[in-house]
């Protein structure tokens, strides 16, 4: 599961990279989304996939017992799919204002305007 889950990761940043050196801004943003995607699933892999029990304290315990899932790579996962995704938005929001003004998603385009 470990080896599969690492052959995602680097196709993942692979392809996200690839796409990040590409001229259009669209493919540029796809791109971010892809090697976000990537951090994720890293950070994921980084605790330990398991089917363990959940982090409950059982009544008249005081510390956890056992063996149980640790919930902060998923707490700091899903709060960074939040953030990619908000940024992701906006980004796509300034491309299409941007692409009405100057008609074009070409970079080397984008950075000889004088608007």
């Amino acid at each position: 599961m470990n080896v599969l889950l690492a052959i995602v990761i680097g196709v993942l940043f692979g392809s996200g990279i690839y796409m990040i050196l590409r001229r259009s801004i669209v493919k540029l943003i796809l791109g971010l989304g892809l090697v976000s995607h990537a951090i994720n699933l890293t950070i994921f892999a980084s605790g330990n996939v398991s089917r363990d029990g959940p982090p409950v304290i059982r009544e008249g315990e005081t510390v956890l017992s056992g063996s149980f899932a640790n919930p902060l790579p998923q707490a700091l996962i899903l709060t960074a799919i939040v953030i990619g995704l908000a940024s992701t938005a906006f980004a796509l929001v300034l491309i299409k204002r941007a692409y009405a003004i100057i008609g074009t998603d070409d970079v080397d385009v984008m950075n000889t305007t004088e608007e």
